[in-house]
């Protein structure tokens, strides 16, 4: 773990401690993001930074540090750990010095990283994605006004609610629905949709979708997936891609349904709501777009060698 409070490094979990008076305990006032280690590299380590940093000011938090001493923590933190495989947890806060509501009183802005070994913080259902997909529900929890969509903060209670939902009913994921009844997103991860041919109107078929980002947070993945879209045209498995407003209505007569997310990086999805996705079996697009995905994380242009020596 790497904490600004202590000013350094630390390796004994005796030590990894938040004060308690951190406004990002008590208020919430306070941004994080996760970047993946996968054999000794750091991947999309820069988009996730960017991303925080522009959390951040959305949230009003200035960060102690410059970018560069921000990224050399994060990599310093990870050659620290000797962890080949796992990912890097970082947050930015408004920092610790009293219990009031604005951070008029703190002491400054506070920086923590903590380095996660694979399999310790494994997604929920993230093993289905093996053994044929999983099951989803839409969410009844109300989801976060755009404004906060946005911003990765440590508010996470209403995606705790809906994942908490989607297990009480025997779902490994859940899935939002604006109010205007179009897709969102999931508690932890973005909506992807390859639409099915459809007689008399509606979408055509062989897009592949992602809702959105005006009213969802950006994902860096779901992002990096558009990026790749162009080889999956060329393999002849869709004829688009783009973000899009995509109606429940339609979604829910799609070909494919898929979640995207750093750690997996592709869960499909099966069933919705008790009814199948497509024909009930994980698609092509998602074979193909998981294989992709791994490929890049392995040897694609987006990875930062940690320097364990």
């Amino acid at each position: 773990m790497y904490s600004s409070v202590v000013g350094g490094i630390i390796l004994d979990p005796s030590m990894m401690v938040i004060p308690i008076d951190d406004h990002m305990v008590h208020r919430g006032h306070g941004v994080f993001d996760t970047a993946t280690i996968s054999d000794g590299y750091l991947y999309e380590l820069d988009p996730h930074l960017d991303r925080l940093l522009a959390s951040a000011s959305k949230a009003k938090i200035h960060p102690p540090f410059p970018r560069e001493t921000l990224r050399d923590v994060l990599i310093q933190t990870a050659a620290a750990s000797r962890c080949k495989d796992g990912s890097i947890k970082y947050w930015l806060s408004s920092g610790p010095g009293d219990f009031h509501l604005t951070p008029k009183g703190c002491t400054g802005p506070t920086f923590y990283a903590v380095v996660i070994p694979a399999g310790a913080a494994a997604t929920p259902g993230s093993h289905c994605q093996h053994i044929g997909g999983v099951r989803a529900i839409t969410s009844t929890v109300p989801m976060k006004h755009p404004f906060f969509a946005g911003i990765k903060s440590v508010g996470y209670l209403a995606n705790a609610l809906a994942a908490m939902e989607a297990e009480a009913r025997g779902a490994q994921a859940s899935v939002w629905v604006d109010a205007d009844g179009c897709v969102a997103e999931g508690p932890t991860m973005n909506v992807a949709l390859v639409t099915a041919a459809e007689e008399g109107g509606g979408l055509p078929g062989g897009e592949l979708l992602v809702p959105a980002f005006d009213r969802v947070l950006g994902g860096c993945t779901a992002k990096k997936v558009l990026a790749l879209a162009p080889r999956l045209v060329e393999a002849g498995l869709v004829r688009g891609a783009r973000e899009a407003r995509v109606p429940a209505d339609e979604a829910r007569r799609c070909a494919e349904m898929m979640l995207l997310g750093s750690s997996l990086p592709v869960m499909p999805v099966v069933e919705w709501d008790g009814k199948p996705v497509g024909d009930g079996r994980v698609g092509k697009v998602a074979l193909a777009l998981s294989e992709m995905l791994r490929d890049e994380m392995k040897s694609g242009s987006d990875r930062i060698p940690v320097p364990y020596s």
